[in-house]
């Protein structure tokens, strides 16, 4: 279940108390006439399953609460109410189906941004893995994987396609590509660096690697893995579960790619720091293409879900 807090204008409040009454799905429902002071107005409250939320907040965007008063959304943990588990059983669809778009814009939103933590974290998860690919560990590549943030950006691009939200577009594709920027060059300074200590050396780099030597290795078994791990990643940021991004961020090779071609590069190899970056291309593009046929998917799905909603049953006594 969701809790909404709304902020409504005091000629608004009639409107959309007659629009949460008619959404299926919808239960304690509470006004407070005045309450309101920063803007003025009524403070609307209700409780919604999740698989009517979306359509819910879209019709309170149409009716301009978001610019004239306030929508704020609050997931409930725990909600011990006969009304609200029949409110969850009358809304259509499943909640771990539903999708909530104006929640994946905010979050896409956020991890998509380019700041100092954002260009951090890539920074320092392309230097691990330069670390694992010297070095031959799959260990520190695992680990890498995991640090990497660019998933963000890359859920931005697929739900900016989808949505057709160019900004977000333009601002998920400047983060991702001067995240990698960034953190290659910090890279290649930091092989320099470690090769000047003796910690780095060419040999090592050239040297069979069987537990790395894919990260310069580009085949199609990559393409299916990055598509695979760009259905799961979506999923698990429409479905609320999170914990999947895990399992997304340790199964594409996207920093170690990158990794690979900045320390190939402070060497001179340029067939290593090719197929490198043929890798990281390959996997941004299979993870890209997965996410929003994803998304197009439960967007198509969850209409023909919604043109069967029933008529809102009467409530209960």
């Amino acid at each position: 279940m969701l809790h909404l807090r709304l902020i409504t204008p005091l000629d608004h409040t009639d409107d959309v108390v007659r629009l949460i009454e008619k959404t299926v799905g919808t239960t304690h429902l509470c006004v407070l006439r005045g309450a309101a002071l920063d803007p003025a107005g009524d403070v609307v409250m209700c409780d919604v399953a999740r698989e009517a939320g979306d359509e819910l907040l879209r019709e309170l965007r149409e009716l301009g609460l978001d610019k004239s008063g306030s929508i704020a959304v609050e997931t409930i943990d725990l909600s011990l109410s006969t009304r609200a588990e029949q409110a969850a059983d009358d809304a259509p669809g499943e909640a771990a189906d539903a999708v909530l778009w104006e929640q994946l814009e905010d979050a896409t939103h956020e991890e998509s941004t380019l700041s100092v933590t954002y260009v951090a974290f890539i920074t320092l998860a392309t230097m691990i893995a330069a670390c694992g690919v010297v070095l031959d560990n799959a260990v520190l590549i695992v680990g890498a994987m995991a640090v990497g943030p660019e998933f963000g950006p890359l859920a931005g691009i697929c739900t900016a396609a989808v949505q057709r939200e160019p900004r977000l577009a333009a601002r998920s594709l400047l983060a991702l590509l001067a995240g990698f920027a960034a953190a290659m060059t910090v890279t290649v300074g930091f092989s320099w660096f470690m090769d000047a200590v003796g910690l780095f050396t060419e040999g090592k780099l050239a040297a069979d690697r069987p537990n790395t030597g894919f990260v310069y290795a580009p085949d199609w078994f990559s393409f299916v893995v990055a598509v695979l791990a760009g259905a799961a990643g979506t999923l698990s940021l429409t479905s609320a579960k999170s914990g999947a991004l895990v399992g997304v961020a340790i199964s594409v090779t996207t920093v170690p790619a990158a990794a690979n071609a900045a320390v190939a590069l402070s060497y001179g190899d340029t067939q290593q720091m090719w197929g490198s970056t043929e890798q990281l291309l390959l996997n941004l593009l299979g993870i890209v293409l997965a996410g929003i046929l994803t998304l197009l998917t439960q967007k198509w799905l969850w209409a023909r879900q919604h043109q069967r909603t029933p008529v809102r049953p009467e409530h209960l006594p």
